[in-house]
């Protein structure tokens, strides 16, 4: 889409837009007033899983094919009584296309996305939610530091509490931080932004997740200077550790040789949430090479890939409880 047709920016500022459920084709839905009662009763547990898939390699129809059937193996896995977001950045016009026919994304979720009018540039970030949850807000925040057109898209869900059953507001944030170490850098202003809306009032919990491009020692300290809680971080996990790596892995050899790994895609919290997991995911997730030779053949030998992998990172995905 030319940038003639998108929304009208107004930047570090709430810029609403609509979503969608799908009833024989993709129509708009209405945001929930607070006062509505919600869907999600006895949902006291979400599963939040991120990722980014590679936009600048070809084959974005079969490569975000196989990444969908791949989470949607994992979502089978999920106990009935846990609801699900998937959080997915870098996505293209064709991946909204793929996503919005995937049989099981159009019976069990709600789509942000049908095209691409709400981004800034030719790549943005699309939210996937269980349809079994109330949204009463869904808005993009546009950042007024980025060099790249990048956002924090906010859906706000409700979720009951586990002990009293008594409705919150959960906040959630999808978001691409800027990428590479220009000077000065913008992810610190980027995070304060998407730490403003985490903390306003009226919002009991908060999560924010995505490629966060944590390759500075900034990095590091994002979310604690900012109030927020790092899931890795609270469940053990040590800065700098091969465990917690979500990037270099599936790189091209000479990416994976001149930047080594990194923690790029992180999870992180505010308010009344209680983490019970937190775990990496898309490890080896490939093309299958019987299926889509070809194809596979290509993106090995033309972009130094040792495997047809469907994207450079690994996902991340968090279980919180929604706390009294």
């Amino acid at each position: 889409m030319d940038q003639s047709s998108r929304k009208r920016i107004n930047p570090d500022h709430p810029s609403p837009q609509p979503y969608y459920a799908y009833n024989n084709s993709w129509q708009q839905a209405d945001v929930s007033p607070l006062s509505e009662t919600h869907n999600g009763k006895s949902i006291t547990r979400l599963s939040l899983f991120s990722w980014n898939i590679d936009f600048r390699i070809p084959y974005a129809k079969e490569r975000m094919n196989t990444a969908l059937d791949y989470l949607g193996d994992l979502l089978e896995k999920l106990p009935s009584t846990t609801a699900s977001v998937i959080f997915l950045q870098e996505c293209i016009a064709q991946d909204l296309r793929t996503i919005g026919d995937k049989p099981w994304v159009r019976e069990k979720f709600y789509f942000t996305d049908i095209n691409t009018s709400n981004w800034a540039d030719d790549y943005g970030t699309i939210t996937l939610v269980d349809r079994r949850l109330t949204i009463t807000s869904c808005f993009r925040v546009h950042y007024e530091k980025t060099r790249m057109g990048r956002d924090a898209f906010f859906i706000d869900i409700l979720l009951d509490g586990s002990s009293s059953g008594q409705t919150k507001t959960i906040r959630l944030c999808n978001s691409h931080l800027e990428s590479l170490a220009f000077d000065p850098p913008f992810r610190p202003p980027q995070v304060q932004v998407m730490a403003k809306y985490m903390h306003e009032d009226g919002v009991d919990g908060a999560l924010a997740a995505g490629d966060f491009n944590a390759i500075q020692p900034f990095d590091k300290t994002l979310h604690s200077d900012n109030g927020l809680k790092d899931a890795y971080l609270e469940l053990g996990g040590k800065e700098d550790s091969n465990d917690g790596h979500t990037w270099g892995q599936q790189a091209s050899t000479e990416e994976r040789d001149k930047y080594g790994l990194s923690r790029m895609d992180k999870v992180y919290f505010t308010g009344s949430l209680k983490l019970h997991k937190f775990e990496r995911f898309g490890i080896d997730v490939q093309l299958d090479r019987n299926e889509l030779e070809l194809e596979s053949e290509y993106i090995v030998s033309s972009y130094g890939y040792e495997k047809p992998w469907v994207t450079d990172h690994l996902g991340v995905m968090a279980e919180v409880e929604v706390v009294d």
